[in-house]
């Protein structure tokens, strides 16, 4: 058979060589992008405006996703447009960002699918790490998880969203696949799988079938539970693919988590002091908590509002007032943007029939 290899083959040295072309083209056209982007930061500096429009950014993802002729697939255009678009704010100003660390977690993981990689990383030890971080200035945003489609909301952030003066600027969801990562290539020998609550629930039917006997011990994130495996050839974590890389381990049994569907969902948050409500982008989600009095059809009354003015609920949880009244806070996501007249008129009567209430953002949801 003839020699077809890629250093003989001439059509595919031609291809090459066009590739290289374009290559050199877009590098160019990066560049000229970048440029005017920095006219854009000295512009918005002028004005004393932000960096970081996710609205903006949104809008310009799905303008270019509705004309994408192809072949390139749309869903491939939301990452691509979102580094470019991270390493020309980057020129601007760098943007500061705090989530769950070490690296290697899913937090890390969704902060860098949202802002891009061209940001400055803030690990944090806790959730309440990254909203006191967030909140004195330490960072421009935060990435905290907020919900989950096997084990539900996280409760410890909606806990923190009462107490820490931060809004919601923006949300992610990632696709979440828990592996069993080890020193050692086996299952055998394994006396504690260390990982964050939430991983351990999710992984809880793999774990009862496969290692029943074993100790769930419960760390603070999943990186950490792969830091600490990777000292120690009794222990395994549950944790990502980029953790076992970063730590060095090998992965025992991949994608364990009990939904094959598993989804995590994060809030990106800011101080308003420091940055702008999103203007409406079309596709917006407003989040809020409320409370109500603790009598009969209170609650019926507080989605009176919502039903007479057309605004759909996407979400309602209730966490426990912690007041010993039997008294709730009840976390609800509206769809739409309050600059919609339906949408304010249905928010200032809820707010009229509320014992307590919090806005705790309105942003584009995440639909790429």
């Amino acid at each position: 058979m003839p020699d077809m290899s890629a250093s003989t083959n001439p059509q595919l040295l031609s291809l090459r060589t066009q590739i290289d072309a374009v290559d050199s083209e877009l590098l160019a056209l990066l560049n000229r992008r970048a440029a005017l982007a920095q006219q854009v930061g000295d512009v918005k500096k002028k004005e004393g405006s932000v960096a970081f429009r996710p609205e903006r950014e949104a809008q310009v993802i799905d303008g270019l996703k509705a004309k994408n002729p192809g072949p390139l697939q749309s869903d491939s255009v939301a990452p691509i447009w979102r580094e470019i678009m991270s390493a020309c704010r980057a020129l601007e100003t760098p943007t500061r960002v705090a989530y769950l660390g070490p690296a290697g977690t899913f937090s890390e993981e969704a902060a860098l699918g949202f802002f891009g990689s061209s940001i400055v990383r803030v690990p944090c030890a806790n959730m309440d790490e990254v909203f006191r971080t967030t909140a004195a200035g330490a960072a421009d945003f935060g990435v905290v998880p907020v919900e989950n489609s096997t084990e539900g909301v996280v409760a410890r952030s909606l806990d923190l969203f009462l107490t820490e003066p931060l809004f919601i600027i923006g949300e992610t969801s990632l696709f979440v696949r828990q592996n069993l990562l080890r020193r050692e290539n086996a299952i055998d020998g394994i006396q504690a799988v260390c990982a964050h609550p939430q991983a351990i629930a999710q992984c809880h039917g793999w774990l009862s079938n496969h290692l029943p006997n074993v100790e769930r011990r419960p760390v603070s994130s999943n990186a950490e539970g792969a830091r600490l495996a990777s000292l120690d050839a009794s222990l395994a974590a549950l944790a990502s693919e980029r953790a076992a890389s970063e730590f060095g381990l090998h992965v025992v049994a991949p994608a364990i988590q009990d939904d094959p569907h598993n989804r995590t969902r994060f809030a990106i948050l800011t101080h308003p002091a420091r940055h702008p409500q999103p203007k409406a982008s079309g596709h917006d989600c407003t989040s809020l908590v409320v409370s109500v009095t603790n009598r009969p059809g209170a609650v019926h009354d507080m989605l009176v509002p919502l039903k007479n003015h057309g605004v759909s609920m996407s979400r309602f949880e209730s966490r426990p007032a912690r007041s010993g009244q039997w008294e709730y806070y009840f976390y609800i996501d509206l769809q739409g943007h309050p600059d919609q007249p339906n949408v304010a008129a249905a928010l200032k009567e809820l707010r009229s029939v509320c014992a307590f209430f919090k806005l705790l953002g309105t942003y584009p949801i995440d639909v790429h």
